[in-house]
């Protein structure tokens, strides 16, 4: 009985994550789903990936509708929590292991399709299953997912730039901005920023953040450095964030343990950053340890 789901966990739990863009509910959805599996007829199941596949995704479909309510009332702007992993040395093993990997600036555009374009971008073009196979997830017939699918994709590629950064020029690019940032050096974080840059920050009304975007390389350089400002450099980590490099930030907690402050991801295009993504949120950062 727990072989199959076993063996499709960590499929079902980054489906149930790039739906919902939090850690918390894809782990309540997959545990939903276990639950389901135990207690079914698994006789007439002959392929326990796709009946898996469709439990996770139309559990994740009713939450996702269910949040979109709760996000209207969310103080400032509202970003994903962060899936965040130690930074590889590797940018082999960064480049291979981020292939299925959706990143927090993706996360956000997906946040603007509606819940059937992103399960089905999220099936089709993430995980590479036929349109067949999504129109069985979903319950649609095959010609609806194409065009969902279609519609997904122009959406997408809109608000996406079509060139992202390699591990390398990301690592490069996120190592100058943290001794920009650690140095008080404006000239230098200008230099590293995109002219349309946009910060924003997710502080969920608990702690203090920016309640509206930061538009121009100017504010949000400025915005950045007084930020750091007093802060020790040691304080901050390269980690990995949903398979891209970024860095995180922590502060003494209690008399042994630290507790994460914040969790920034950068969006590099063309060697320049244009967009600044900071998780301050405390309940998206309680998975978050040095």
């Amino acid at each position: 009985m727990t072989e199959p789901f076993d063996a499709h966990r960590r499929l079902l739990f980054r489906v149930a994550y790039d739906l919902l863009g939090s850690v918390a509910d894809a782990e309540d959805v997959v545990q939903d789903t276990w639950l389901r599996w135990s207690a079914a007829d698994r006789s007439p199941v002959r392929d326990p990936r796709a009946y898996l596949v469709r439990t996770v995704t139309n559990q994740a479909l009713n939450r996702l509708r269910t949040a979109a309510a709760t996000r209207e009332t969310y103080l400032g702007p509202w970003l994903p929590e962060p899936l965040v992993e130690p930074d590889p040395a590797d940018d082999v093993t960064d480049r291979l292991d981020r292939e299925q990997d959706v990143s927090l600036a993706l996360l956000v555009v997906l946040e603007t399709l509606s819940p059937a374009e992103r399960a089905v971008f999220v099936l089709r073009e993430v995980f590479g299953m036929s349109h067949d196979e999504v129109a069985a997830a979903l319950d649609r017939t095959p010609a609806a997912v194409r065009q969902l699918a279609h519609r997904a994709r122009e959406h997408v590629q809109a608000r996406r730039p079509r060139f992202e950064a390699d591990a390398a020029q990301q690592r490069r690019v996120t190592e100058q901005f943290l001794a920009a940032c650690a140095t008080g050096d404006l000239a230098r974080l200008l230099a590293l920023l995109a002219p349309d840059v946009t910060l924003v920050s997710d502080g969920g009304g608990v702690v203090s953040a920016a309640r509206r975007p930061v538009l121009g390389a100017d504010k949000v350089a400025r915005f950045l450095l007084g930020v750091a400002a007093g802060v020790p450099a040691e304080s901050q980590r390269l980690v990995r964030v949903n398979g891209r490099l970024g860095l995180a930030g922590f502060a003494p907690d209690g008399a042994t343990g630290y507790r994460a402050e914040h969790v920034t991801l950068l969006d590099v295009v063309d060697g320049r950053i244009g967009a600044v993504l900071v998780v301050r949120n405390p309940a998206k950062l309680m998975r978050v340890t040095p």
